[in-house]
């Protein structure tokens, strides 16, 4: 049977930043689905292509749905810990306690992108609370991102487990605005969080992001988003997946990256 992919041009408001801003262009990727259906797994992958201001997925429905953002909340939470001064630059360092961690690679000191890139919960469970709830929320009032709930009941977890939500627009809505340096920060904020994003690079693409996992009610849910640079063009995503029964913990996490790069090269973004 052969493809169909359909650009659809939408007039009503929906999209960025809490679905204030008005979609121009969409093309479902029936491409997306099939390797998503190929995986034992349910979401969207949302790219957004700068040059052409046109977004592609296989499920626009699942990227306007609020999910709790995980770590991938570590890129504001890193702008907002170097706007405030709690992270003196990039030199900062966050020192060890001398207690067992979920993960051994956080039993060390650990500098700035090492946290961010090792997603370290409790280097930036300390940022947040030095930030403190006042700060915290005037900043992501400023940064215009999210559904946020932050009390002083939640300010070491509220990105893990409550009733913060993003959806994936937002995310890219978030990851634009950023990339451009269009957010109200310094340029030396942008700088430094550009630098801790950073990934992989190959001959004609470098690519920049973050993971996020959590786990409400025992129902995991993953998420990838960053962008690629080319040569000619900048393309942003934001994957958000949910495993079905009988999944493996450690496979699933794998599945974020590995899903995304295979929608890339679907639509001849990598090769």
């Amino acid at each position: 049977m052969k493809k169909v992919t359909l650009i659809l041009c939408v007039l009503s408001c929906i999209g960025c930043r809490g679905d204030k801003k008005p979609v121009s262009h969409r093309i479902v990727q029936p491409e997306f689905q099939a390797i998503i259906d190929s995986s034992d797994v349910s979401g969207a992958i949302l790219f957004y292509d700068l040059n052409k201001d046109i977004y592609h997925s296989n499920d626009f429905e699942w990227t306007h749905k609020g999910k709790l953002p995980a770590s991938t909340f570590k890129i504001a939470n890193s702008i907002i810990g170097l706007e405030t001064g709690i992270i003196e630059n990039a030199n900062a360092i966050f020192k060890w306690d001398g207690n067992e961690k979920w993960l051994k690679v956080w039993e060390q000191d650990l500098v700035l992108k090492d946290a961010f890139q090792y997603s370290c919960v409790h280097c930036y469970q300390e940022i947040a609370r030095d930030i403190g709830v006042q700060r915290m929320n005037n900043y992501l009032s400023k940064l215009d991102y999210g559904n946020f709930k932050v009390d002083s009941t939640n300010i070491e977890d509220f990105w893990l487990v409550g009733e913060s939500r993003v959806s994936q627009m937002q995310q890219i809505d978030f990851l634009k605005r950023f990339y451009l340096n269009e957010l109200p920060i310094s340029n030396k904020t942008s700088e430094t969080v550009k630098n801790i994003m950073f990934i992989e690079e190959g001959d004609d693409y470098k690519l920049s992001g973050k993971t996020g996992l959590s786990n409400a009610n025992q129902i995991y849910n993953g998420w990838y988003i960053g962008y690629i640079e080319t040569q000619n063009n900048t393309y942003f995503f934001a994957t958000n997946l949910e495993p079905k029964e009988g999944f493996t913990l450690n496979t699933f996490i794998k599945k974020r990256i590995d899903l995304t790069k295979s929608a890339f090269k679907s639509i001849n973004v990598l090769n």
